[in-house]
């Protein structure tokens, strides 16, 4: 298929339970399969639907307290049966699919988790993106940063016939200095992969997830395509997610969003990059990717600052 400037993205959000074993990723993935078909034929008519995004914990949540019982019960690697069948689906639709997380397992990191979600296209897997700040204390899967050796881009960035494609996961948007890494490595369309939970979630007074899609869209001038959580507190207690999915523009222009609340839902979005690019262009005030002065901010990263946590 060729190459386009000017497409539409469907953010996904899920509400199911949470899988207690392995064995339940198939039926999982059967249902997201499902998903993927009804964003791409159902908006044919209307939309010409390229991009697919799952939250994160589509697959699988950290629902037990250590490592070693992901790894026993819930971790997989990739690539995987499961990948295999979404490339499979992107080659039938023409698409490419920002899967949920996995939690991987990888032989080269024995007694590691990671949460990992992958750019899968029509010839198969572009980018593994793994969680790079894990949300603290709760997740108890390891950041790849923290790896003495780790040696593959923490922040990699896909080049493909919809754009630069890159992405990061739920609490990393915190961060601006993640985001901020994709865009330096040339990402047009920023995806968030999250399970962003209440009341930090899509509804005032405390709309976090608002705020920084909105944020990080506009501070990198790059498309935001935000698929969030949609689980009731019943499927993936101790908390409830509110959704509230949605694809912002470069300016921070909320172009499409569902509405806040638990539950399945598809919400589509345009993808103009010809527009972007030509605002990169021709943009001389808050252009801010051309305007940063990295060389002033060089000593404040010098000595690491990152601690363990507090326990009590």
């Amino acid at each position: 298929m060729p190459s386009t400037t000017r497409f539409y993205a469907a953010a996904c959000q899920t509400d199911l339970p949470c899988p207690r074993s392995r064995d339940e990723l198939p039926g999982r993935v059967d249902h997201l399969l499902g998903m993927v078909d009804a964003a791409v034929v159902g908006y044919r008519p209307f939309f010409d639907v390229r991009l697919v995004v799952f939250p994160e914990f589509a697959h699988a949540a950290p629902i037990y307290e250590t490592a070693e019982e992901l790894l026993d019960r819930l971790a997989v690697p990739i690539p995987n049966e499961h990948t295999d069948r979404y490339a499979a689906k992107a080659r039938r639709h023409g698409v490419y699919i920002q899967t949920g997380t996995f939690l991987e397992s990888d032989p080269k990191w024995p007694g590691v988790v990671f949460n990992s979600t992958c750019l899968i296209g029509p010839d198969g897997i572009l980018t593994r993106y793994r969680k790079v700040n894990p949300w603290l204390p709760w997740e108890v899967h390891a950041s790849p940063h923290d790896l003495p050796g780790y040696d593959e881009d923490l922040f990699p960035v896909a080049e493909t016939e919809i754009g630069r494609l890159g992405v990061a996961i739920c609490y990393d948007w915190l961060f601006p200095e993640a985001i901020r890494a994709l865009a330096l490595n040339g990402a047009e369309v920023l995806i968030r992969v999250s399970a962003y939970m209440d009341p930090w979630g899509a509804t005032p007074p405390m709309d976090w997830w608002t705020l920084f899609n909105r944020a990080r869209a506009a501070e990198n001038m790059a498309f935001v395509v935000a698929a969030n959580q949609g689980a009731s507190l019943a499927n993936y207690p101790p908390f409830s997610w509110p959704g509230g999915s949605m694809i912002v523009d470069f300016d921070g222009r909320i172009l499409a969003q569902a509405d806040p609340g638990p539950g399945e839902k598809i919400v589509v979005g345009p993808i103009d990059l010809a527009a972007l690019r030509d605002e990169r262009r021709r943009r001389q005030g808050h252009a801010l990717l051309s305007h940063i002065r990295s060389e002033a901010y060089t000593g404040l990263y010098d000595r690491p600052i990152h601690r363990p946590p507090f326990r009590g």
